[in-house]
């Protein structure tokens, strides 16, 4: 795995996309959602029955607590290793995943290595997204389509923005438990979205930081649609099973700022880094962690203390101050080797942000969706006498999220410069047509570009071809996250005509 002591690792961040069609509630969102899919994997030349998801080895009831749940007594929306015949689901030139989840229509970004690619490729999503939005507004008699990168659509439905982190096997589960419990309470201050209303179906009048907080019933679990945990269990690393684990993270919010994104996904690596090498060793565990979640929350003012069990009171600020004096200690401890750029970068912002949010909070604007999103909120409230309570403040709301330029409010903000972009425009287009080229992400998407008619289907790990002339399907498997990389496979790829000389080549003894 990438190096540790520092913000590499492999990551990757999924987005499911509120969806929907202005003036008609009763419209199917999972038929919806297919369309939506379909139509941008048509459009790039794959077909619904080319490059699908391949189940073969996915088991989403393994828990990382030790035991397995029995399929008879699970929820029907735990059971994502079903494929549903009926239901788009494509892998992407990109090396990403497009398909349909839980009524909505989900980007999965291939796997990166460092917080900026994450960045990158999070935003090839959003990117492919609203070329899916035109895409279906160019058929004849095609009711529009709305997508929203967002986590709730205000009357009482939450979707989901996940992240996914490689972690070595060996790092004790209850210890990222302990530890990652108290950062993912307190780290919606740097990169919560923002929401309008209280309460999960936004009744409760007023702002709060986080879109996802009030969703969560539990501190630890298996479930992703119900009875939400802040840790989650799933136990499916994707990866070679004794070497690796696959922390799945879904209590985040989906980010529009690079630097929100930047901070979620670095602080995060950064925090698992620390966990890996017994670093943190105090214990800062928050007394009642999902009550503390929602009154952080609930209080943009960031004043609410919640209670350490070790009788402290603290704010979600003090608590993020203590997560980055760790961390510079523990970077400070490798003084003959200089911290990467990439490192550097995460923590810089970190301390810049948590101290603009320790002042004027405001001040955070364009680095923090939160702030952001408040900020533009009170000048619609101010210029028009709004109370919290107004719809016409939950339909901005809801605009701010709107994947199309023209509409997303976001948007504007960003062709005004008032936000802080670290990935140009032409970098989001690349990302969106090709895939990293330092993890196996590179061999996956350029096999489904190169190959398309042939690639049968394709999961994190693993390739399978439909080869002419082969009487079985050929899995390729791809269990090492840094296998198949540009600099490893590229010259093979350039050099095989067809996915047969490709095969003869892997097959050959090095």
């Amino acid at each position: 795995m990438v190096s540790t002591m520092t913000v590499r690792r492999i990551m990757g961040l999924e987005t499911e996309f509120g969806i929907s069609v202005p003036g008609d509630p009763l419209a199917n969102p999972m038929f919806l959602s297919g369309q939506v899919v379909s139509v941008y994997a048509a459009a790039h030349g794959i077909r619904s029955n080319q490059s699908s998801w391949d189940y073969a080895f996915e088991d989403p009831l393994q828990d990382a607590r030790g035991w397995h749940l029995d399929r008879d007594t699970a929820d029907p929306s735990q059971l994502t290793d079903i494929e549903d015949p009926t239901l788009a689901n494509v892998v992407l030139p990109n090396g990403a995943r497009y398909y349909v989840d839980h009524a909505h229509p989900e980007y999965s970004s291939p796997e990166v290595t460092v917080p900026r690619d994450a960045i990158r490729w999070d935003r090839a999503g959003d990117a492919i997204a609203l070329e899916s939005v035109r895409l279906l507004a160019e058929r004849p008699g095609q009711a529009p389509v709305n997508l929203y990168k967002n986590n709730a659509d205000g009357k009482g439905q939450s979707y989901g923005t996940h992240e996914n982190y490689l972690m070595p096997r060996r790092t004790p589960f209850p210890d990222i438990v302990r530890h990652l419990i108290p950062f993912f309470v307190t780290r919606q201050v740097v990169c919560g979205a923002g929401r309008v209303g209280l309460g999960v179906d936004s009744r409760g009048a007023g702002f709060q930081i986080s879109q996802r907080a009030d969703f969560f019933e539990t501190e630890v679990g298996l479930e992703t649609t119900l009875k939400r945990p802040i840790i989650n269990t799933r136990d499916e690393p994707h990866a070679v099973a004794d070497r690796y684990r696959r922390l799945h993270v879904i209590i985040g919010d989906a980010n529009l700022l690079d630097v929100a994104t930047l901070l979620k996904v670095g602080t995060t690596s950064l925090v698992l880094g620390m966990i890996e090498d017994g670093h943190l060793r105090a214990d800062w565990s928050v007394r009642r962690p999902v009550a503390a979640l929602q009154q952080i929350s609930h209080d943009p003012t960031l004043t609410t203390t919640v209670e350490l069990n070790d009788g402290r009171s603290m704010t979600a600020l003090d608590v993020q101050w203590m997560y980055l004096e760790a961390a510079r200690a523990w970077l400070d401890g490798r003084a003959d080797d200089p911290v990467p750029d990439a490192t550097e970068e995460v923590m810089r912002y970190w301390e810049d942000v948590l101290t603009r949010l320790g002042g004027d909070v405001m001040t955070a604007a364009g680095l923090v969706d939160w702030v952001t999103k408040l900020q533009l909120l009170n000048g619609y409230r101010q210029r028009d006498g709004l109370e919290w309570d107004d719809h016409r403040l939950a339909a901005i709301d809801i605009q701010w999220a709107d994947v199309r330029p023209e509409k997303g409010l976001v948007h504007r903000l960003r062709d005004r410069g008032r936000t802080v972009e670290l990935v140009p425009p032409d970098e989001v287009r690349a990302a969106q047509a090709y895939p990293p080229e330092d993890t196996r992400a590179w061999f996956r998407g350029s096999c489904v570009r190169r190959f398309t008619p042939q690639v049968f289907s394709a999961s994190w790990d693993s390739v399978v071809f439909d080869v002419p002339g082969r009487t079985t399907l050929q899995r390729v498997p791809i269990l090492e996250p840094e296998r198949g990389t540009r600099e490893q496979v590229g010259e093979l790829l350039d050099r095989s005509e067809d996915v047969e000389t490709l095969l003869r080549a892997l097959a050959a003894p090095e």
